[in-house]
């Protein structure tokens, strides 16, 4: 059966804990990367989870498995507010899913 992980900075993850999921607290570029590899690579995960802040600092990692079919990795926004990457993936999702952007026109 596969796992849930959230990762991202301790004030905005460690919530995720008492939901059952398995938290991952990083903050510095090389230590997000490491992590993110191992949840990555190990198979247990169906989704992680990763703040927003965190995805800037390894996007090319994060680029690594839009194609896979597992894990899902999904960005949220961290308690510093939303960026906007994460809404930008969706928007890139449903463009290349169907051929145009249906939701956010602009």
């Amino acid at each position: 059966m596969y796992s849930i992980a959230v990762m991202g900075d301790r004030d905005s993850v460690a919530g995720f804990g008492a939901l059952g999921l398995e938290t991952r607290f990083t903050d510095e570029p090389q230590e997000t990367r490491k992590t993110f590899r191992q949840l990555a690579s190990s198979g247990r995960y169906a989704v992680i989870y990763i703040t927003e802040k965190a995805a800037a600092m390894i996007s090319d990692e994060i680029e690594k498995y839009n194609e896979a079919m597992l894990p899902a990795v999904i960005l949220i926004p961290g308690v510093s507010g939303n960026t906007g990457m994460g809404i930008a993936g969706v928007k890139k999702s449903v463009e290349k899913a169907v051929g145009s952007d249906i939701i956010f026109n602009d």
